[in-house]
C-alpha cells in the first residue's frame, strides 16, 4: 500500500494511505530523503521511497491545476 506525507508534526510524519485514512508514522522509521509530497510503501518489513509512483503523482497534479487554472 502507497503512503504519501502530508506533513511533518514534531518527530513524526502525517501520512495519508491510498484509502484516505492517516496514520502517524516516526520519522526514524522512514528513509532518508522525505519530504511532503514522497510517497513511501512499506516492502519486506521496512520503509521505501517509490521515486517513481512520487514522478507519476506530480504529473497527474500539475495536469489537474493545469485544467483548473489554464
Amino acid at each position: 500500500m502507497q503512503y504519501i506525507i502530508d506533513r511533518f508534526e514534531g518527530e513524526l510524519a502525517v501520512c495519508q494511505r491510498a484509502d484516505g485514512v492517516l496514520e502517524d508514522i516516526p520519522l526514524a522509521q522512514l528513509p532518508e530523503g522525505i519530504k511532503e509530497g514522497s510517497v513511501l510503501a512499506f516492502e519486506n518489513g521496512a520503509w521505501e521511497l517509490d521515486p517513481q509512483a512520487e514522478a507519476e503523482r506530480r504529473v497527474r497534479l500539475f495536469a489537474k491545476q493545469e485544467g483548473l487554472f489554464g
